[in-house]
This record gives C-alpha cells, structure tokens and sequence, in this order.
C-alpha cells in the first residue's frame, strides 16, 4: 500500500511540481486514510469501493473533524485515485463520485490600511535586525508574495533601479513592481545590511537570518508574531494576511483581478475573486450596522 503512496508523492513533487505543505497535507491524509482502511480489514488500496471511502469520510466528521477538515481530506483521497485510474492501476475509481462535505466559506482576515501602517512602522530601523525585517515586512506587503516565495528570493532577483522583483513559484516566472518605500528599504538593507550578516559572500539568499544564512519558514513566523504583539493588534497576523490584504487593498483601489492575478500568482481566477467578495462582506457589514433600517 505504502509503495502507491510514495509513487504519487514523486508524481505531485515531479509532474504536478506541487508545493512542499501541499504535499505534506496530501500523505498525511493518505496515510490516516490507509490507517483507516487497515482497522477496517482492508489491505489492498486499488480495492477500495466507494462506500468504503464515504464511511471514512463520515467517521471523520463523526469523530468531532470540521467540514474543512473533511473536505480536505476528500479531496486528497480523490487526487489519490484519479492519479491510480489515469496510470492504469486500477479499473475504475472508487472515488470519482464520492460526495464532498459543504464547508461555510470563511473569508481570509485583512487588516486596515492603518493597521497595515503601524505593523511595518514596528522595525526599528537601528540595527542589523531592524533593517533587515523593515524590509522583509514592506517588500512583503508590496508584492504580496508568498512567504515561501519571500524567503526563496536571491539577491540576483532584485532589479532596484527598475523597481521590479522577480518570483519564481511552481515552475512559473513573474515580475512584480514595487512602491518607492519597499525599494528605499531593500536598498538600505542591501547596501548596508546584508554584507555584513552574510556567512558567505558567496550566499545567494536575499534574506538571511542572524547566523547569515537563508531565512526559514519558522524563523519569519517568529518575526511576524513578535511585531504583532509590539502593535499590540488584535486581528491574528500571519504572512498570509498582508498577502491577503496586499489584494483587498488594491481591488478597493481600482486595481483589476486579472491584474492581482498574475501578481499573486493564481493559476485560476476563481482563486483571486475571493477578494471581492471579502469587500462586498465588508459593504453589507457596513450597511448592516449604518442604515438605519438594516
């Protein structure tokens, strides 16, 4: 069973070039899903029937698992076994017409334009460290990149006197402008900075960490979380909401979805359009708690 498995892992890292937290979340499902079956008498995954896949997927909402939860889940069974049916290892799929579990859309957490301005003013621009997450925190909300892509940026993917970032995700290349305050920063921090925290003068990382060497992912979150608490902010920070707020920001500004499209790098438009609907939730909210008959 383990050998289908790890045959799919190398088709999404190699084909479907996936991310590392897809893949991750996709065996993790699996492998519950393949403990599941086992308690269940079954030992063979190519003969799983579709009933079989239904009681799993009700047995985790049964055991207290959200609708999001479950719904991830089966979408990790099903990209599962349509890779086993389209390599011919198995017949049919069991799994094609197994019914999802509807999950209440939950929109992403934005900050305010003056939230967003009294997080990236709590860098202290006075020492190395300062200066160096000043300019991770504006080029981040400037081009609302990805943290994974942020911590992967090299120092040859910077174009300061174009104002330009380049970002490469998932096999595909894009180029994304920068406003004057995020390119002031890099330029400091590149000039001034980073020669000197550097382990190497042969480190291609844009960002490094104290010890001179690439960011990581853990490392940024900490970041994060501590200018948090410093702007003393309500809302739950994560790299995820000044990329969320970079687009809100801009369609509230005139900016067109094809356009946050391909800064974000959505390979599908459906993945962008939650944004508008985030400002028309905020339109109704508004309406809700002004208008005098609402």
């Amino acid at each position: 069973m383990t050998d289908y498995i790890d045959a799919y892992q190398m088709y999404l890292q190699n084909e479907k070039h996936a991310s590392d937290n897809t893949v991750s979340s996709y065996l993790r499902d699996l492998h519950q899903f393949r403990s599941w079956l086992a308690n269940h008498g079954a030992t063979d995954l190519r003969r799983v029937k579709k009933d079989q896949i239904s009681r799993y997927l009700e047995d985790l909402s049964g055991h207290g698992k959200s609708p999001a939860t479950v719904t991830r889940s089966a979408a990790s069974v099903k990209s599962f076994y349509a890779y086993l049916f389209s390599n011919g290892l198995i017949r049919s799929n069991p799994a094609k017409n197994v019914s999802s579990v509807r999950v209440e859309r939950k929109y992403p957490e934005i900050l305010t334009n003056r939230e967003v301005e009294l997080f990236l003013d709590q860098p202290r621009c006075t020492d190395e460290k300062g200066y160096r997450d000043h300019a991770m925190l504006e080029l981040l909300y400037a081009t609302g990149i990805r943290v994974s892509e942020l911590i992967g940026l090299n120092i040859d993917d910077v174009n300061l006197p174009a104002g330009f970032i380049r970002c490469e995700s998932k096999g595909k290349e894009r180029m994304i402008p920068l406003y004057q305050a995020a390119v002031k920063a890099l330029q400091d921090y590149i000039r001034d900075i980073r020669p000197r925290i550097i382990s190497d003068t042969d480190e291609p990382a844009l960002f490094v960490n104290m010890n001179g060497e690439r960011m990581s992912r853990q490392g940024f979150w900490k970041i994060i979380k501590y200018y948090q608490e410093k702007a003393e902010i309500t809302k739950d920070i994560t790299p995820h909401t000044l990329r969320h707020s970079f687009a809100v920001h801009l369609l509230e500004n005139g900016a067109d979805l094809r356009s946050i499209q391909e800064m974000l790098g959505h390979a599908d438009i459906s993945s962008t359009q939650i944004y508008a609907h985030v400002i028309q939730k905020q339109l109704k909210d508004v309406y809700n708690r002004a208008h005098p008959r609402a």
